[in-house]
């Protein structure tokens, strides 16, 4: 008789992968790119390493303080008979939206890249000031 060894805690797990099939940013053609984002006095600043993309393949979109950056990075033809070690350069298209630490203003937002970094600055919404109004009680 063979014994067979019961997890009940695995068995809720065993079907995950199939879960997550379906999501772009985990299929092996996608990518997900970091982002740091700060803050100064006026601005919040997205900065994103996107190496190796033309910048006329990223689209960027503010709504509702919500950041997102998708695109595509062209596959480089790869060589049948190479033989890789390992292989980490990622192509395909990628996708990737954060909400904004505060509110901005988003039609004023510039982005540049330079040497490789996409940097995003959207200028904070001016935030309204609170009124000291003086009451007369008659």
């Amino acid at each position: 008789m063979t014994l067979i060894k019961w997890t009940p805690f695995w068995e809720p797990f065993e079907d995950m992968d199939k879960m997550f099939s379906g999501v772009p940013a985990l299929s092996s053609n996608a990518f997900v790119p970091s982002l740091d984002i700060y803050q100064d006095n006026n601005n919040v600043i997205v900065e994103a390493p996107l190496a190796g993309i033309k910048p006329n393949d990223v689209n960027i979109v503010i709504e509702n303080d919500v950041l997102t950056i998708e695109g595509k990075a062209e596959k480089k033809s790869e060589i049948d008979d190479k033989n890789y070690y390992r292989k980490e350069i990622r192509s395909g298209s990628f996708h990737r939206s954060v909400a904004l630490p505060v509110g901005v203003n988003g039609d004023l937002a510039k982005a540049e890249y330079q040497d490789g970094i996409l940097k995003i600055t959207v200028p904070k919404q001016e935030q309204l000031k609170a009124k000291n109004v003086k009451i007369e009680i008659k």
